[in-house]
């Protein structure tokens, strides 16, 4: 497609339409285009040259992702994914063919919904109450205030909104669980503790959202939860190997 070469946003059926008007990457926006290969085909558009996370691209990126993934199933491909050239992107097709169409039937009806717990900083008069410790050391720094007593304090602190936020998490984890076909643990994040997949029915995902958002009052006074979803099922899929190179 250009020097730069070809930008893969994800793995469809042969038969999958492109959602009309939908732009890709790039400024202006990359014209979209299914790349046939027997019964699979991928859908994308021109690499831009010196292509980074820039948040239009991202969001056209996952804007794109989300309206293939709701005329069926979807394989997506991360941002910034890169192949060199057409030839390339074929021969990864063709090679993988049943592979993909394996998945792809797997995920057929489905979505992902993404599960972040942090700390509840405003639950602190609550652990106050609640831990000897951590009244000791506030105590402490009332009678002799000092650096290294509002230090420690601090520390504590942190560390048991930490740990309570991580044990809510296990627990909301654990309720959920029951009501998802798979469920994968993600990557760590700064300030996060925990951070889950969960492979849903799209027929039942705003019940398992509500249900999380239920079990996220019920838990509030330990953990703040973030519930993103439906999303493309970015957890699910086994690594592939389609583009040459990522985007910075």
């Amino acid at each position: 497609m250009t020097e730069d070469g070809i930008y893969v946003y994800a793995i469809v059926r042969a038969d999958h339409p492109l959602p009309s008007g939908q732009g890709g990457v790039g400024d202006p926006p990359g014209a979209v285009e299914r790349l046939d290969e027997g019964r699979l085909a991928a859908v994308v558009s021109p690499a831009p040259p010196k292509l980074r996370a820039r948040r239009r691209d991202l969001l056209a990126h996952q804007e794109l992702l989300l309206a293939l993934a709701g005329a069926g199933p979807v394989l997506p491909m991360r941002f910034g994914m890169v192949a060199a050239d057409e030839t390339v992107v074929r021969r990864q097709l063709s090679d993988a063919e049943e592979r993909h169409l394996a998945a792809l039937a797997d995920l057929a009806g489905r979505v992902e919904i993404n599960v972040k717990a942090l700390p509840a900083d405003e639950s602190l008069a609550a652990l106050v109450q609640g831990d000897a410790t951590i009244r000791g050391l506030r105590e402490t720094v009332r009678r002799r205030p000092g650096y290294e007593a509002n230090l420690r304090l601090g520390e504590a602190v942190a560390t048991a909104l930490s740990r309570r936020a991580a044990e809510a998490g296990r627990e909301i984890v654990r309720a959920l669980t029951p009501r998802a076909r798979a469920v994968a643990a993600g990557p760590e994040v700064s300030g996060c503790q925990v951070n889950t997949s969960f492979l849903v029915d799209r027929d039942d995902s705003a019940d398992f959202t509500a249900e999380a958002e239920r079990l996220a009052r019920q838990h509030r006074d330990r953990v703040v939860l973030r519930v993103a979803g439906p999303l493309p099922c970015y957890s699910f899929l086994e690594p592939r190997a389609l583009a040459g190179r990522a985007g910075g």
